[in-house]
């Protein structure tokens, strides 16, 4: 029985890399706007959470039909009755009342382990929700239920259609029992209380304003910003703008964070602006900052890899390897600097500007909630 359920967890954790890196963005984000930066124990627990989830619903769904096709279950789709496992139990059990020195066999009977890892697949569940959540036990016990009913449905369902009929049975029982699961993943949540911090206070005494801006925080900005700043720069194009890439750099990343107090959309959604000496930054740093960046740096290149289809090919040769060695120094000093976590490129130290953290002291959080 225990084989049955090494395939599922397999997969689990051979998906996991990937459902992580597809996870990590929107992580980062939410843990930037939520408590101003990343903490090691709170990163964890999501990312063991997740792992679970991943663990959970492979158990449930796999192993798949080998075809879209499947046929109807014989014995139909559907148990409602309550507490019918105790009728298998009793059915199947090799366990003689009369006799003590059975009794041990029920730890080693399909039925019963069936009902027992039913339980411990949403204990987890339950003990994350009160320890990272910190919900109250009517609300894990909600949660867990729905979690459960969202199992049952997707293998009612044939997950969602894909497949023609339902491959396993939806066990009102099983309802039951994962829902005592997560009851007892919140009781069990006190203990592991015991062997990680509060996570109400990972945040005490941090000073968020004072702490380094990191790099994967500003990247994570830039792609955000490039995207927006590509919008704005194919809507200059549509309308015929001339020199729209000059124009839309100068709207974007200099216009606008000059009214905002050096927020772009990229910056504003990870929390952090642009500062110089002053109190609001001032448009001649950030003509300095982008313009070097921008108008310089990259207007070079735009301008030299444009040229490269109409120069004769020896000049095309000298034009290449100069855009080639302008982006290797780039991308060189970019390294280094994050590497030593050097905080100012090469265009800021030149601005003399920087990048601090947006954060505004919030109220204290409430204690857990008591039902």
């Amino acid at each position: 029985m225990f084989h049955s359920y090494v395939f599922p967890i397999s997969y689990a954790f051979l998906s996991f890399p990937f459902a992580a890196l597809f996870f990590t963005i929107p992580f980062m984000v939410v843990q930037y706007r939520r408590h101003g930066y990343i903490h090691k124990i709170r990163a964890f627990v999501l990312y063991l959470f997740l792992l679970y989830l991943l663990n959970a619903l492979f158990l449930v769904i796999l192993p798949l039909p080998s075809s879209r096709h499947n046929p109807a279950m014989a014995g139909g789709a559907l148990q409602l009755v309550p507490l019918n496992f105790i009728h298998d139990i009793l059915k199947e059990t090799s366990v003689v009342s009369s006799q003590p020195s059975t009794y041990l066999r029920l730890l080693t009977e399909r039925a019963f382990l069936q009902v027992v890892f039913n339980v411990f697949l949403t204990v987890p569940f339950g003990m994350i929700l009160r320890y990272y959540f910190r919900t109250g036990w009517k609300l894990s016990i909600l949660l867990s239920f729905l979690l459960s009913l969202l199992f049952e449905t997707t293998q009612l369902t044939g997950i969602f259609g894909i497949y023609d009929h339902p491959y396993r049975v939806f066990d009102v029982d099983d309802l039951i029992t994962n829902t005592l699961g997560g009851l007892l993943g919140f009781l069990a949540a006190e203990w592991l209380s015991g062997l990680l911090p509060r996570i109400e206070h990972l945040d005490a005494n941090i000073d968020r304003a004072a702490k380094r801006v990191t790099y994967t925080r500003r990247g994570i900005a830039f792609m955000a910003d490039g995207i927006v700043w590509a919008m704005l720069l194919g809507i200059l194009h549509i309308l015929h703008i001339s020199a729209s890439f000059w124009v839309a750099t100068g709207l974007y990343f200099m216009l606008v964070p000059w009214l905002t107090g050096g927020l772009t959309p990229g910056k504003w959604l990870v929390r952090i602006r642009l500062a110089d000496g002053g109190e609001r930054i001032s448009l001649k740093s950030l003509v300095v900052r982008y313009g070097i960046l921008y108008w310089l740096f990259f207007g070079v290149n735009r301008v030299l890899a444009g040229s490269l289809d109409t120069v004769p090919p020896i000049l095309r040769m000298i034009l290449g390897l100069i855009v080639f060695a302008l982006n290797t120094v780039f991308f060189i000093h970019v390294v280094i600097c994050v590497f030593k976590k050097e905080p100012q490129l090469f265009y800021e130290k030149w601005s003399k500007t920087r990048h601090v953290i947006l954060w505004q002291p919030a109220a204290a959080t409430e204690p857990e909630k008591k039902e």
